[in-house]
């Protein structure tokens, strides 16, 4: 790729494929300096707004405008700006789309709200307080006069903390998440599972992003709540602190092998489904980052977040594997999309656009 073939992908993500074209080498693939919000332990307040654009140019400078500020921001505030499939049609750009980007799908039992869904750009950002979360959101789109909010909605993480080199909270239901997330202290670093990897297949600009998911879901939390703690533990699969139900601690593994019929976690619940360590079926990966909202008693829940390099092997097998399980009957997603992050972190490659 040319200097100015790079330049042609409109403000996207591309100085490092830029400089590696310069030196005939592949974007170097190391953990520091990239996609530095995603891989941060998240803030306790979060604010993620869909943004529609206007075609053409106008396209390419609402994300150039709002990427300059997630590259830099600072003061406690964690921001990442995505791309969804739209973006790249409305920029003229079809052809330089991540491989597996589309409009999300709607899965077994979703009904998709069409006022949540997609968006041409995702902003995302993150704070200490709920306020700081949303000034510095409304502020930023002012940045991209032309975006429109298609839809937007404000999370929060209770008793958030970092155990174990994983950022851990506590859901709506009252069950601790993140368990399952990857250790930064064991196993594949969360780098390599959420960052694009040179010669996987994907656009040369795209190395170093990750793509993102979002589901808006919603709780029965009265229906939840009238059930016993150990129904809910048996269609979760763990106890409300995160223990396996066979007795092993959180970061561990059971061993599903030695409980074929379902007699100590049932084959249905929610952890086993989503994981069940059969032969043939690779463990999920993808890095959570869940947040509740709470906008009144019949609409609130879970904001979904999970960044991965490959949907088939992150969100998307695992979905399938989820259909029809007994968590369904408390659940509702209602919204949502799929985008790419794309890494902004090592230059500036929007000087040509704004």
């Amino acid at each position: 790729m040319t200097r100015r073939g790079a330049m042609a992908l409109g403000g996207l993500a591309a100085v490092c494929a830029m400089a590696s074209a310069d030196s005939g080498d592949d974007p170097v693939f190391t953990a520091a300096g990239s996609l530095p919000a995603v891989l941060l332990p998240p803030a306790p307040h979060i604010v993620m707004a869909a943004l529609d654009v206007p075609p053409g140019q106008e396209a390419v400078r609402a994300f150039a405008a709002l990427a300059h500020l997630a590259r830099d921001s600072g003061g406690g505030t964690q921001a990442t700006i995505a791309l969804g499939a739209s973006w790249f049609d409305k920029a003229g750009l079809a052809g330089a789309r991540p491989t597996a980007l589309t409009s999300m799908p709607p899965f077994p039992g979703d009904v998709l709200d069409d006022g949540l869904v997609h968006g041409d750009l995702l902003l995302q950002v993150s704070a200490a307080t709920a306020e700081r979360a949303h000034q510095v959101s409304t502020s930023w789109r002012r940045t991209a006069p032309s975006a429109r909010v298609r839809w937007e909605k404000r999370g929060f993480r209770p008793d958030s903390r970092l155990s174990d080199g994983r950022a851990l909270a506590r859901n709506l239901f009252g069950f601790v998440e993140g368990h399952g997330n990857p250790s930064f202290r064991s196993g594949p670093p969360p780098a390599e599972v959420v960052r694009v990897a040179p010669g996987s297949g994907e656009p040369r600009w795209a190395v170093g992003g990750s793509y993102q998911v979002v589901r808006v879901i919603r709780f029965a939390t009265r229906l939840w709540d009238a059930e016993p703690v150990h129904v809910q533990e048996e269609v979760m699969g763990r106890r409300r602190d995160g223990t396996w139900l066979d007795g092993t601690a959180p970061t561990g593994r059971p061993a599903f092998d030695a409980d074929p019929d379902g007699k100590l976690t049932p084959l249905d619940s929610h952890t086993r489904r989503a994981n069940p360590g059969t032969p043939g079926v690779p463990a999920p990966r993808m890095l959570r980052r869940g947040y509740n909202y709470h906008e009144g008693p019949d609409s609130q829940g879970m904001l979904f977040v999970a960044f991965q390099n490959d949907l088939e092997r992150g969100f998307a097998g695992v979905q399938r594997r989820l259909a029809g399980h007994p968590l369904d009957r408390y659940t509702l997603t209602v919204g949502g999309g799929y985008y790419f992050v794309p890494d902004i972190s090592c230059g500036d490659p929007f000087e040509f656009v704004i």
